[in-house]
């Protein structure tokens, strides 16, 4: 099913919390909104889900609008960051709720419970105690619940924040998994800009209350259409300079470009960026080196300001320069994205 939302509006005690929202989110897509805490986008589910009165806009289904229908009419299900599981029930009678409220035969029930728990990967936890669960295993249940509803659009919200890197990592491969293999029409709500951009078809980057670019992972972090967006997708470097005469000239690079003359901050991400020791070329001065695993983090200094590098740990120790020498750059324009001042 598609999901068609046209200029939304969502006020929370008189306050505009959600702003001409518009998204089209085709059949079978996994979109993400992404965007700091405060952003809106939790907000945004809970109006998809009928949970929040909308003061304007419309939200439809397919050709359908859902904009006025109750949440239980809509045909959405939604996982909560706390799950909201029963305690008092087993992992079948958790699992089976929807289909009890739909009167479902007790052999169909049991059917497709025990369908859900293999494609979850919980065979055998029928008759289990949520209490006796991980947490992991608790967000396959609160999956498998929702899958049992049919939901015409599934929607989470943070569902895996709880968890530690490893079991997020499994869960988003169980879900991004689930959504190829059953057609699902997924939307769902992360902080993590890496989790969004794995699992993701296209990510709404949000902040406050409004959309700054809805786009493929890739045209997020390599083309952002601001700084704000370039700024919460990754590390940044920023190196001032003009256009005159069609060529985009700095101090540290200086390349054609199709854009207007005038003052303007080129942004690279520290990956872009190689050293050189070419004599003829040094003019930035090294003035931290941090290692993360493989990878070496430069602190640069010069004239205009200082640039952040990342390399390869093996590329770094072949230049075999150390804090406080100099060195040359060398920037891949081609990765670089003009924002004018």
């Amino acid at each position: 099913m598609s999901l068609t939302i046209k200029e939304l509006c969502v006020d929370l005690q008189k306050i505009r919390i959600l702003k001409n929202i518009n998204l089209e989110i085709r059949t079978g897509e996994f979109i993400s909104l992404l965007g700091a805490s405060g952003c809106g986008k939790t907000t945004l589910l809970k109006s998809i889900a009928g949970l929040l009165e909308t003061q304007e806009g419309d939200i439809r289904i397919d050709d359908t609008s859902i904009t006025n229908l109750a949440p239980e009419k809509r045909g959405t299900v939604i996982v909560f960051q706390d799950l909201r599981l029963f305690p008092h029930m087993t992992v079948e009678q958790n699992i089976s709720f929807s289909m009890d409220l739909k009167k479902i035969p007790k052999k169909d029930k049991q059917a497709r419970v025990g369908e859900l728990l293999k494609v979850v990967q919980l065979e055998g936890f029928e008759k289990r105690k949520i209490q006796e669960m991980s947490g992991g295993q608790r967000q396959r249940v609160a999956l498998a619940r929702a899958l049992a509803a049919d939901p015409k659009i599934l929607l989470l919200d943070e569902p895996f924040s709880s968890l530690d890197e490893n079991l997020r990592c499994e869960m988003a491969d169980l879900v991004r998994k689930l959504h190829h293999e059953m057609e699902l029409t997924v939307v769902m709500v992360t902080h993590d800009k890496e989790e969004a951009m794995k699992v993701s078809d296209r990510i709404a980057l949000m902040k406050a209350g409004e959309v700054l670019q809805y786009d493929k992972p890739e045209r997020i972090f390599y083309h952002p259409e601001s700084r704000a967006v370039a700024d919460y997708m990754g590390q940044t470097n920023y190196i001032l300079g003009k256009v005159e005469n069609g060529r985009f000239v700095s101090r540290a690079v200086s390349f054609e470009t199709q854009k207007a003359e005038g003052e303007y901050e080129l942004m690279v991400r520290p990956s872009a960026i190689t050293l050189t020791v070419d004599e003829t070329e040094r003019m930035y001065q090294i003035e931290e080196v941090m290692f993360e695993g493989e990878t070496a983090e430069i602190l640069l200094k010069y004239v205009d300001g200082k640039l952040t590098v990342w390399l390869l740990h093996r590329d770094w120790m072949k230049l075999g320069v150390k804090t406080g020498e100099l060195v040359g750059i060398k920037i891949d324009e081609r990765q670089g994205i003009l924002f004018q001042k």
